[in-house]
């Protein structure tokens, strides 16, 4: 009768408990990774942007070999006035490095970058070698 007396509930909500502490980091949004991109390609190429707010384009560097694309930079950390505590830092500072696995290899000699507004946009031509081919179907 011991059990029954208490809430019949108890156990149940404690095992939940327990489940919501061992999943709870797939329910928070996972890091990003810096910069986020957006790729997207056609026939002769793709695009690659990245955001990179408060950066100029002489304190990036882009390589790219075969059907990788590197970016590397660094952001300065904002420096907290004097007397001035910081409550949140969400936004990351320092060195970084993304390498990209495009899904083509790609010209090393035809790419170009460009950056605007915080945006940086690389376009990468794909070699004619890889380039998809029309085949004609001949009659027989």
């Amino acid at each position: 009768m011991r059990f029954w007396s208490q809430d019949p509930w108890r156990r149940i909500r404690r095992l939940q408990d327990e489940m919501n502490r061992v999943f709870a980091d797939y329910d928070r949004p996972r890091a990003a990774t810096f910069p986020p991109v957006n790729i997207w390609s056609d026939q002769n190429g793709l695009v690659v942007t990245a955001e990179l707010p408060g950066m100029e384009p002489n304190d990036l560097e882009i390589s790219a070999l075969n059907d990788t694309l590197t970016i590397r930079g660094e952001r300065p950390a904002p420096a907290a006035e004097e007397g001035h505590t910081w409550h949140r830092r969400e936004r990351r500072f320092g060195r970084f490095q993304r390498t990209l696995q495009l899904p083509f290899g790609i010209d090393p000699d035809s790419v170009d970058a460009s950056f605007r507004d915080g945006v940086l946009r690389i376009s990468l031509a794909r070699p004619e070698e890889e380039k998809p081919r029309k085949i004609e179907v001949k009659a027989s």
